[in-house]
């Protein structure tokens, strides 16, 4: 029956060619713009580090004064060099670190080739234990290279294949603005979207970092800083590297893993404790004003999701609704057209289940017609994007598979709810009536 009911509908969107068209385009068009929208939603709104998201946790401490704060009082989104120091020293949570966003130049191997500006991170060797990241050779460095400043280095695959043409460079060296780095591990692609750990400098959907440095090693040799630095309002202007450093200024993003609830508790406790003692010392005119928010609550906080990603998805799907609409009533007009070929079905036996089937099977045929041109109108519209987002938005969003599958899935199914409704004024047709009438 299923075969017999499917013909049905092949040959009915051939009876009526004009009023299918209508119902294909407007299903077509309809999931083509949600399924455009949905493409660059789901990639900026997903949660980069779901097994470990509840763990991590951005810490940030008020150490400029209620006046240059945020409404509601909120504190600095990163520290600055004198507290992540301090929090570091104090090592409070089982895994944690500190980093700094940094552009060196990198001295190619071939001397015939030019210098070229990468991006990376000054940061500790917990950072790559604590965010997962994966290695493709070697290893990150130890905590003993931290505390012993040393000039070590792990790069991206990517700059592995620029540099060494992809071969295994664990133990070769590496030069970044005219200083030598020793390479103890080469990651594999890894670009987290949106990359939570950096979002005080807006780098969430930024090209992936490829190169990462020891931060002791950094501060020794002044490497300098590419990312944000916020004083409050206070003049920024320092006559050396040392003054830079210890100003109130927040540049540092700092993360600490506390693997439980409790942990986090006694973390917050342990950071309010902190204020309090720079309050006594002098240094802070006020009281402890502490944050501690886990990776989805930081990116909620830091408003990651772009108001025209969320925007544009909710018009999309006003819009699709409006074509659904519109559907119900083209199915509606025509199927109860046919109310005497409907009358004639039950009175040679067909009951209204058969009649639902064969209706909704039909609806079924109109979703998948217009899910294949729907299909074609994403594979168009995301050409254009860029014309709605931002450029490092934009690039996210792709086709796969799964997009594919999810437009004629959505298309199938809308048609046959919005054909609930047509399908059930089809089978209350009374068979006595129409033969009498006919």
């Amino acid at each position: 029956m299923f075969v017999y009911y499917l013909g049905l509908g092949w040959r009915s969107l051939r009876r009526n060619p004009v009023l299918t068209a209508l119902m294909v385009m407007a299903i077509a068009f309809g999931v083509a713009a949600s399924m455009i929208t949905w493409s660059v939603f789901r990639v900026v709104s997903g949660n980069p580090i779901p097994w470990k998201s509840s763990q991590l946790y951005n810490v940030q401490i008020d150490n400029r004064g209620p006046q240059y704060n945020e409404p509601g009082n909120e504190p600095p989104d990163a520290l600055n060099y004198t507290d992540a120091v301090a929090l570091m020293q104090a090592h409070k949570a089982p895994h944690q670190t500190m980093l700094y966003d940094i552009a060196p130049s990198v001295l190619p191997q071939n001397a015939n080739d030019l210098p070229s500006t990468t991006t990376g991170y000054a940061t500790t060797a917990d950072f790559f234990t604590m965010f997962d990241v994966p290695f493709k050779y070697g290893s990150p460095w130890t905590n003993a290279d931290d505390d012993g400043h040393a000039a070590v280095a792990v790069i991206s695959d990517a700059l592995n294949q620029r540099l060494f043409g992809g071969a295994n460079s664990v133990g070769r060296d590496v030069t970044l603005d005219m200083h030598a780095y020793r390479i103890v591990g080469v990651t594999e692609h890894w670009d987290p979207k949106p990359r939570y750990y950096d979002a005080y400098d807006n780098m969430e959907f930024a090209n992936p970092a490829q190169v990462y440095i020891s931060v002791n090693r950094a501060v020794d040799i002044h490497v300098g800083m590419a990312g944000r630095n916020n004083c409050g309002g206070a003049p920024a202007h320092f006559s050396n590297d040392e003054q830079w450093l210890h100003r109130e200024c927040a540049w540092i993003p700092f993360w600490a893993e506390l693997p439980t609830q409790a942990d986090a508790e006694r973390y917050k406790e342990f950071l309010t404790a902190y204020s309090a003692e720079q309050q006594q010392a002098g240094r802070f005119q006020w009281a402890p004003n502490v944050r501690l928010r886990n990776v989805t609550e930081w990116l909620d906080h830091e408003k990651v999701v772009p108001a025209e990603s969320r925007i544009s998805l909710f018009v999309s799907i006003g819009f699709f609704i409006i074509c659904l609409v519109n559907t119900i009533g083209l199915l509606l007009a025509k199927f109860m057209r046919r109310s005497s070929e409907i009358g004639v079905r039950r009175a040679l036996g067909a009951t209204r289940r058969e009649v639902y089937a064969q209706f909704l099977m039909e609806a079924a045929t109109v979703g998948l017609a217009g899910g294949v041109l729907g299909l074609l109108l994403t594979i168009v519209g995301m050409q254009g994007i860029g014309l709605l987002f931002e450029p490092d938005v934009a690039r996210l969003a792709h086709l796969d598979m799964s997009l594919l599958l999810t437009t004629l899935i959505v298309a199938v199914l809308a048609t046959v709810i919005a054909a609930f409704y047509p399908t059930w004024r089809a089978a209350q047709v009374q068979p006595a009536w129409q033969l009498k009438s006919n």
